[in-house]
């Protein structure tokens, strides 16, 4: 299974931005996928995951009513909607698929290469 993040960028704080994530290689069997981030001189967070057949999520405190994830079965892409984006949510944003939710970035089996989100005061 590969994953193909996309959709960062530079935005004003209070805008934005959605990302996406394409998994491609083999019909795409994890059974969930999620959204993480990375700081420069900080570790991997846990940002929001879904459960790729009933579709549940899960949202980290700190994006809880301004973040939300979704995914298109159809097109075995996951998206994170990110509205109200603030300067501390500028890092490097990876999605990750695997077989189960969990804010342990070592438990993720699948990595994409990550998409840069900058958000300007």
């Amino acid at each position: 299974v590969q994953l193909q993040a996309s959709g960062g960028g530079l935005v004003q704080a209070g805008g934005s931005l959605r990302l996406s994530c394409a998994a491609s290689g083999r019909t795409f069997s994890s059974a969930v996928m999620g959204w993480f981030r990375q700081a420069p001189g900080k570790e991997r967070k846990f940002v929001a995951g879904i459960v790729w057949s009933g579709g549940g999520t899960y949202h980290a405190d700190s994006v809880k009513g301004r973040f939300t994830m979704s995914r298109d079965n159809a097109k075995n892409t996951g998206y994170l909607q990110m509205n109200s984006l603030k300067p501390e949510d500028t890092s490097v944003y990876y999605c990750a698929a695997g077989s189960h939710i969990t804010a342990s970035a070592n438990a993720w089996r699948y990595w994409g290469q990550g998409t840069l989100v900058t958000v300007s005061s």
